[in-house]
């Protein structure tokens, strides 16, 4: 892991956090707040911190599900350790760059050749992203009302987020399944780079790209050996995104709100996220504050929707800062034997086969 990158990330995400809570409270009068926060029901609250650690959880399960798949006993409790850990590290770098090889790490600590740590984020990220672009797609052709109260600039965000997701998914799936349009379009691109003078070691970068095409290779020949596989992951990330977007919804109802459905804030929520997802912030600090306050005053009103923005991102994103911080400590000393070496992929066949009474295979 990159250590002078993970700190200066954390330098940034510690300086938004500064600038965003001074912006949200300069005209807000702080006894005002805590009068305001102090009628909150706490039930909610706990619901609200029970729905995150169901996010948690399902990325979790995921890990658990394609591991197994690759011959892995891995516990459910030790994949829970890395989506923290993967929770804390994507939290403090620009773009959530840092999460995805800090679980491969620890991963790898665990004897998981990193190989397989790779193949599995990577199955767990193409999930995500079909997830969040077909999620968006059903809430702007079922209630595109939604999308005309996000106003202007969030909009022209959210076209921006979708169409950097859609290029990325596109991408995955075409270097997974399309192996020959895929080195085309690489080799197309690496042209444009060494042109514009931003790829100095031609042969370096090739090396490094077919190195990646390998690893999607791995992830489609595990997809077709297990044709059950993605169905299962994609249900389960629903599960997961619908949790983190109903959030607000039980902070909506913990201030004792009503009038508006859940679906109406689950579907405003999940337009904001995809809006911020994609710009480089630790943690899109700022960004979803302020797409969440200019979104959900619909619901909440002007007077309430500061206390709201607070209440909401303490729970689903600086508690579990928190929380995932002490749980990657924890890992990191859990798991204190040096790496082992990386083993030859292996694709699990297709007919069943059990191993101590588990099926790895579909």
């Amino acid at each position: 892991m990159n250590r002078k990158r993970t700190w200066l990330g954390a330098a940034l995400l510690l300086a938004l956090m500064g600038a965003t809570g001074f912006l949200l409270l300069r005209e807000q009068p702080v006894a005002r707040l805590a009068a305001v926060l102090g009628q909150v029901k706490p039930l909610y609250v706990l619901a609200g911190l029970g729905l995150m650690l169901l996010f948690i959880g399902c990325e979790a399960l995921c890990s658990r599900l394609i591991l197994s798949r690759l011959g892995h006993r891995a516990p459910y409790r030790r994949c829970l350790g890395y989506s923290f850990t993967g929770f804390y590290f994507s939290s403090i770098t620009p773009s959530s760059t840092g999460g995805q090889p800090a679980q491969i790490y620890y991963m790898s600590r665990d004897g998981i050749p990193a190989a397989h740590g790779t193949l599995n984020m990577m199955l767990i990220a193409v999930c995500y992203q079909v997830v969040v672009l077909l999620y968006a797609l059903g809430v702007v052709l079922v209630r595109f009302d939604l999308l005309a109260n996000l106003g202007g600039g969030l909009a022209l965000l959210l076209l921006f987020g979708g169409a950097v997701n859609l290029a990325l998914t596109g991408g995955m799936l075409c270097l997974m399944f399309l192996p020959g349009a895929a080195r085309a379009l690489t080799g197309w691109v690496l042209n444009l780079l060494e042109r514009l003078h931003l790829v100095r070691n031609r042969p370096a970068a090739e090396e490094k790209l077919e190195h990646q095409m390998q690893e999607y290779r791995r992830g489609a020949d595990c997809v077709k050996a297990n044709p059950g596989l993605i169905p299962i992951l994609a249900g389960v990330t629903a599960v997961q995104l619908t949790a983190l977007f109903s959030v607000p919804f039980v902070v909506y109802r913990a201030f004792g709100l009503s009038g508006y459905s859940a679906a109406d804030i689950i579907c405003t929520q999940a337009l904001v996220t995809l809006a911020v997802s994609s710009l480089p912030l630790p943690g899109a600090v700022g960004a979803s504050e302020g797409g969440f306050v200019k979104a959900m005053t619909l619901f909440f009103g002007s007077a309430l929707v500061t206390p709201a923005v607070l209440l909401s991102r303490g729970i689903s994103f600086y508690s579990f800062l928190l929380i995932s911080a002490g749980v990657t400590l924890w890992v990191h000393f859990r798991t204190s034997r040096p790496a082992q070496a990386e083993q030859p992929v292996i694709v699990t066949p297709k007919k069943p086969k059990r191993v101590r009474g588990t099926v790895t295979s579909w």
